[in-house]
């Protein structure tokens, strides 16, 4: 376990990410201006997020204007139970998954997926569906969304009190 993943991340750590949530093309140097510290810090503080899976840098596509029209959530019962692990990872790994969770409740795992039309939908249900273990699935299409986002960095702060 890194030290990082103990502790998590200190306020320049949080102050880079923000950095990097307001634009994630912005510069080191740039970074390093606006956070008062020098280049070689916020290289090697970046680097140490990176590398230990805090964060990674990745263009963010709007789904819908690449075409991708139907959102849906996805509940997924499993029996037996001590199937859910394998059945999460194989479920993990669709293209069409863009967050999965085991969770408390009705229903073991829980599903998001960004499908091109309903037809797509229906082909991806049928093929989660037909997994060894999979007795049941309930489907609910998201017709509009407001909000995606990533998470707000400031809630750390207040928890902290700072």
């Amino acid at each position: 376990m890194h030290e990082q993943e103990a502790t998590g991340p200190d306020p320049l750590d949080i102050d880079i990410l923000r950095c990097l949530q307001e634009d994630g093309r912005m510069s080191l140097t740039v970074m390093a201006e606006k956070l008062e510290v020098s280049i070689g810090t916020v290289r090697t503080r970046l680097n140490k997020l990176i590398e230990d899976g805090t964060v990674s840098i990745i263009g963010r596509v709007d789904p819908d204007k690449v075409g991708f029209h139907c959102y849906a959530h996805i509940a997924v019962f499993v029996r037996p139970a001590m199937l859910k692990e394998k059945i999460a990872a194989r479920i993990s790994k669709l293209p069409e998954v863009s967050f999965l969770a085991m969770t408390s409740g009705d229903y073991d795992l829980e599903v998001d997926v960004m499908c091109r039309d309903n037809n797509h939908l229906v082909e991806f249900v049928n093929r989660i569906s037909a997994i060894q273990g999979v007795q049941q699935t309930k489907t609910t299409l998201y017709f509009k969304v407001y909000k995606y986002a990533q998470p707000d960095l400031n809630l750390l702060q207040q928890k902290a009190g700072r």
